[in-house]
């Protein structure tokens, strides 16, 4: 009920809970239209022997409290009967969603989910480009960076960029073209990861995702091919809702503090901003939600050892200027409303609500005021000057 009023997307449970809590004792597979019972193991489970009953089987109600049993069935009828039919379609486009229960921290139905995923994913796509849509069946190798993420292996404090292969096929130690840089980079050390696990990989095609060494080459929104130039579409970034100066209380952990921001930033982990006053070098994160913040000060101090402060400030809307700083001063003086820039020196304006954004909009009406930032594809951030002619004032 909740995601379907929440987020507007129809669910369909793909499995279905036998109890909960403590007396969570499996789950019945829709698909097959099969019971699946386990028993509990320290830090993990396996499926037990023999479990594995049709729904209507004899033996189930040995195997299973009679409550139990008769509360599925029960709960299955309705579901059949008010919920909504599988349409793949409506997953595909992001209408419908897939629901599985189990625990992955006790491995109760993730080899259900690995199966059903498998089969309800959708196959290879054509993608948009700067040369037009490319098919996955287009002949050269390509591929689009789209996630980071740093210090996987804590032992060796690596960087891996995630590369899905796009077209063609992808070959371990092929060198490519970096198409943000212009640059010629060698793909050597490709690997598959599953969770914790690592494999190493020589070869991989279309819709396959590999993970790449990353020492400050890729960014998030990267496109690497062969043969003609092309550049995906880059990734676009939720409008945040909440912001705070991050500070470093420490300033001997300053080197730390930095290098901590800036790989946190490069992963996507939060949006970073700055003011528009140059004393003010604090960055400010701008998050969709609270979590945002508590795992960016978790990693810091477990990853980079540096303990860090916020100091929320009082806003929850944010919009980008179309038309940048130029657009922002021929507006002149803004009212309610505070201007900072974002990682690539880009203006923003952040308000304390609706009602101010609204006021500015009308007063201004030459400003294109958008509420997510423009994607760009695999830009690194600029440092750039703030105008001192652009004024904003908040009352």
């Amino acid at each position: 009920d909740e995601i379907e009023q929440e987020l507007g997307l129809q669910t369909y449970g793909v499995n279905w809970p036998i109890g909960m809590g403590d007396r969570f004792k499996g789950v019945f597979d829709r698909r097959e239209q099969q019971i699946h019972l386990f028993e509990r193991t320290a830090y993990g489970s396996r499926e037990a022997k023999n479990t594995v009953v049709n729904l209507g089987d004899p033996q189930i109600e040995q195997l299973l409290e009679q409550d139990l049993y008769y509360q599925l069935k029960e709960e299955l009828e309705i579901i059949d009967g008010v919920g909504p039919e599988l349409d793949l379609e409506l997953i595909h486009s992001g209408q419908m969603t897939p629901v599985f229960f189990g625990s992955a921290m006790t491995n109760f139905g993730v080899q259900l989910f690995l199966d059903a995923f498998l089969d309800y994913a959708m196959k290879p796509e054509s993608r948009k480009s700067t040369v037009g849509e490319i098919p996955p069946t287009y002949p050269d190798f390509s591929g689009f960076v789209f996630k980071l993420q740093a210090n996987m292996d804590p032992k060796h404090r690596d960087r891996v960029a995630f590369v899905r292969v796009c077209t063609g096929k992808f070959e371990k130690d092929m060198t490519v073209s970096h198409a943000r840089t212009g640059k010629t980079v060698r793909l050597s050390r490709p690997q598959k990861l599953f969770a914790q696990d690592r494999e190493s990989i020589d070869v991989a095609y279309a819709g396959d995702v590999i993970g790449l060494n990353n020492p400050g080459v890729f960014a998030i929104g990267d496109t690497i091919y062969n043969g003609k130039k092309l550049e995906y579409e880059g990734i676009p970034c939720f409008s945040p809702e909440l912001f705070a100066y991050l500070k470093n209380p420490n300033p001997s952990k300053f080197k730390q503090f930095q290098k901590g921001v800036k790989e946190l930033r490069e992963e996507g982990a939060v949006q970073i901003m700055y003011s528009v006053d140059e004393s003010k070098r604090d960055p400010i994160l701008a998050a969709v939600g609270q979590l945002q913040f508590e795992v960016v000060q978790f990693r810091l101090r477990n990853e980079y050892g540096v303990e860090t402060r916020l100091d929320m400030l009082p806003y929850s809307v944010a919009r980008w200027v179309a038309g940048g700083w130029e657009a922002l001063e021929k507006a002149g003086r803004l009212f309610n409303t505070v201007t900072v820039k974002d990682n690539w020196g880009r203006p923003v304006l952040l308000f304390k609500n609706q009602w101010n954004l609204q006021q500015v909009a009308e007063d201004h009406p030459e400003l294109d005021l958008n509420s997510s930032a423009p994607v760009v594809s695999g830009s690194e951030p600029k440092s750039t000057k703030t105008s001192g002619n652009v004024r904003a004032s908040l009352f």
